[in-house]
């Protein structure tokens, strides 16, 4: 017996990652933490980001997702909470203070912890009430009646997250580039104001989302 659909497949893989391409909330993160941070830290924020991801989907597919878009109050707490914290962090980046902002000395001190950062992901993939909308609209249509659920929702989820993490990946590797390339010429505050006021626009984009 098929685990699934291999022409559904071979479409739903080009697909899912020209979506998680497209610049969104988690891209965004990541663009902003490879300039702060750094490449190799950033990776603690996207394992938090695939569990919210991987969460989002399955719930998207057995159901959940459609009680939680009925009573939107669930994401409130998540949607202002999250959304100011980041905010926050980004202010403090712009203000070069705070534990993720380069150090002016260029020192690569690192104060905030993984589990702040892999929560940070976490938050911003299951907070964003877009997020599980697109799921409950797109993901449905490459599940083949005629297959057993059990077989091919592991094998799509698995595919979601590993398009996703290669595009963190490719955003976050973008970030970090250009923090090696801005801090060659010592501009330091200016690595730090612009991962800042990104980090602010998404800690916006989630709230008002």
């Amino acid at each position: 017996m098929d685990l699934v659909n291999i022409t559904l497949l071979l479409v739903f893989i080009p697909t899912f990652f020209f979506v998680s391409i497209t610049p969104g909330m988690c891209m965004t993160l990541a663009l902003s933490m490879g300039m702060s941070i750094g490449l190799k830290k950033t990776f603690y924020m996207m394992y938090g980001e695939l569990i919210g991801v991987g969460l989002v989907a399955t719930s998207s597919v057995i159901g959940v997702a459609t009680i939680m878009l009925k009573y939107p109050t669930i994401f409130l707490f998540l949607k202002y909470g999250g959304g100011a914290y980041l905010a926050y962090l980004g202010i403090q980046m712009w203000m070069s203070k705070g534990k993720m902002a380069l150090k002016l000395d260029n020192s690569c001190e690192f104060n905030i912890s993984k589990k702040s950062l892999a929560m940070q992901g976490f938050i911003t993939a299951i907070a964003n009430p877009k997020g599980w909308a697109f799921f409950i609209a797109l993901l449905p249509p490459f599940i083949d009646d005629s297959l057993p659920m059990i077989s091919q929702l592991p094998i799509l989820i698995l595919m979601i997250l590993s398009l996703e993490f290669l595009c963190l990946i490719i955003y976050a590797s973008g970030g970090s580039t250009l923090r090696k390339i801005l801090q060659d010429s010592s501009n330091v505050r200016l690595i730090n104001k612009i991962a800042g006021t990104l980090m602010i626009g998404i800690g916006v984009w989630l709230a008002s989302s």
